[in-house]
């Protein structure tokens, strides 16, 4: 029987030649953002005075392929995009195009008139104007600094 000698750094080794395998490999960045393996759209949330405007990259999609609810306290988006058949006899066809369908949740900071939301769909940006309830507009709220200082 032959005794080998453990050595703890050959571990680190491999790990680390592993986790440089993992990075060497081609990557394109995406547009959507990867959430336990389902790319979602990237969001941009603005907050205005009367209203919150929401963006969201959804490119090579069209408005048909798009279902997109609103509460008065949030935006849920899925859709689908449908890979293109393609038959090729001879070569490789390389896709790195994502292709399933995706759904996203988007909590709001305020309540919304879900009834008056308006929305634009162009260049594969989808941009949500989602107005304000009256009573958020004009919110305020008064602090009583007397009982702040005692």
């Amino acid at each position: 029987m032959t005794v080998v000698r453990w050595n703890p750094w050959r571990e680190i080794d491999t790990l680390q030649r592993q986790l440089n395998d993992l990075f060497e490999e081609t990557r394109v960045p995406s547009a959507g953002v990867e959430r336990g393996g389902v790319r979602v759209p990237a969001a941009e949330l603005q907050e205005t005075e009367n209203s919150i405007l929401l963006k969201l990259e959804v490119p090579g999609m069209e408005a048909k392929d798009l279902d997109v609810q609103v509460t008065e306290k949030a935006v849920y988006i899925s859709g689908e995009r449908k890979q293109e058949t393609k038959a090729e006899e001879k070569g490789t066809t390389r896709s790195e195009f994502y292709y399933g369908k995706f759904q996203r949740l988007i909590p709001l900071p305020t309540r919304v008139q879900n009834t008056s939301v308006t929305a634009d769909y162009k260049n594969g940006i989808l941009l949500l104007t989602l107005p304000k309830v009256e009573a958020e507009k004009t919110k305020v709220v008064k602090i009583n600094l007397d009982q702040a200082s005692a």
